[in-house]
């Protein structure tokens, strides 16, 4: 069978178009990556009187889709637990950005017949505790989002571990900014030091830019953002946060986030 150099023309042309239609939808899909949130209730969509930061943090960026995983009351040991990590993982695609903040129900200790299934093993390596309600193995915050970045990571997306927002620190009158921030703050950045080989493992130092709006905001404001204690903040609050957490990536102070290019000019200055 022979075919004329015009039908040949006019099908290599159909080819091309063809393809340079699924080359654009790929671009496209991957000029527009998904933010996912993990974290507790100081992130989470509560409701009331209350309201978690990452409800307000889609206003301060463009281009790009957050969705909020944050659940309340979780630890980084019972998000495991739960399989919300996972269920993390099946989501993203390549391009995508997952920030981890965890801190407020981490601390205690798991080896009481009193576990409260949220409490991590002290430490920050390869250290195991025995929960002794459960007598289940519990790790470190460090073994438990290390674990899960790696895998989320190895899918082709970034991770953002970000410090915990520190509790009210005008609560009694005075300024608390000033004494060492919970081990959780540290161990969040050590996390992102422990990936950073991959390339795609960065830190936020969320609790530092809340203090500091704190400190400009002064004992009568700062208390007015905390209507029932001293850990969750008002939707005025969670907004102010929210907003203190895009200026610590615009200002990349512990590095360049992946986030910084998607921040929508003109967000307000809060610290």
């Amino acid at each position: 069978m022979r075919f004329s150099s015009t039908t040949l023309i006019a099908g290599l042309a159909a080819v091309s178009v063809s393809d340079a239609r699924s080359v654009n939808l790929v671009d496209c899909k991957r000029a527009t990556p998904t933010v996912y949130l993990a974290g507790d209730s100081t992130t989470a969509k509560t409701g009331g009187l209350l309201m978690g930061w990452g409800e307000y943090l889609p206003p301060l960026l463009n281009g790009i889709t957050v969705v909020n995983k944050a659940v309340s009351g979780r630890s980084a040991r019972s998000y495991t637990n739960e399989g919300r990590f996972t269920e993390l993982a099946n989501l993203v695609t390549a391009g995508d950005i997952v920030v981890i903040e965890f801190g407020h129900n981490d601390g205690g200790s798991p080896n009481s017949a009193s576990d409260n299934g949220r409490s991590d093993c002290p430490g920050t390596g390869s250290e195991v505790c025995v929960s002794g309600k459960t007598g289940e193995k519990v790790y470190t915050f460090n073994h438990y989002v290390e674990t899960a970045a790696k895998t989320i990571i190895a899918k082709g997306a970034s991770v953002i571990f970000a410090s915990q927002t520190p509790n009210n620190l005008w609560e009694g009158g005075s300024y608390g900014g000033y004494a060492p921030p919970v081990r959780f703050v540290g161990y969040a950045s050590l996390a992102a030091k422990n990936l950073a080989n991959t390339g795609k493992a960065s830190f936020v130092d969320h609790y530092q830019a809340v203090a500091n709006m704190y400190l400009k905001l002064g004992n009568t404001k700062t208390n007015s953002l905390y209507p029932s204690d001293h850990t969750h903040t008002s939707p005025e609050g969670a907004d102010l946060v929210a907003k203190a957490f895009a200026q610590a990536v615009m200002l990349a102070w512990n590095g360049t986030t992946p986030l910084k290019g998607y921040l929508r000019p003109g967000n307000p200055t809060v610290f």
